[in-house]
């Protein structure tokens, strides 16, 4: 009988060592870009994610780094602020939890986004090459 509890305890803990182990593989940036691109975020109904208006973060470069934003000329507070009213507007869902999990990891995936390059860079503009004057004009 102990043989037994203390194989059930040993097995108890090896799964809870292992599913511990999986849920901290992904990072938060990880987690949040899954979130980021999910069309059900807040229970959204739209059929639209975040990646709908803002592919792969584009325009989101610097808001990590705001304290203030102007969406559809309403005033948000917060980048949480801004994350809730975009799922209740475009996506037609409900705001989640600021303090949530599900929203630290989308601000986490949205502040990564800083200094990354977004998209073809733009070509420098060349040169046109200059015009030869005409005599009597």
């Amino acid at each position: 009988m102990k043989v037994l509890r203390i194989v059930l305890l040993s097995i108890i803990a090896l799964g809870l060592l292992f599913s511990g182990a999986f849920a901290m593989k992904h990072l938060p940036e990880e987690r949040g870009k899954a979130l980021f691109n999910d069309t059900k975020l807040g229970g959204g109904t739209a059929g639209k994610s975040c990646n709908s208006c803002h592919p792969d973060g584009k325009g989101l470069e610097k808001a990590g780094a705001k304290k203030e934003f102007n969406i559809m000329g309403k005033k948000q507070k917060s980048l949480e602020e801004a994350v809730n009213f975009c799922i209740e507007n475009p996506l037609k869902g409900k705001a989640i939890d600021p303090k949530s999990d599900q929203m630290k990891d989308i601000v986490a995936y949205i502040k990564s986004l800083k200094g990354m390059k977004m998209g073809k860079e733009m070509p420098m503009k060349k040169e046109m090459p200059k015009k030869k004057s005409v005599e009597g004009c």
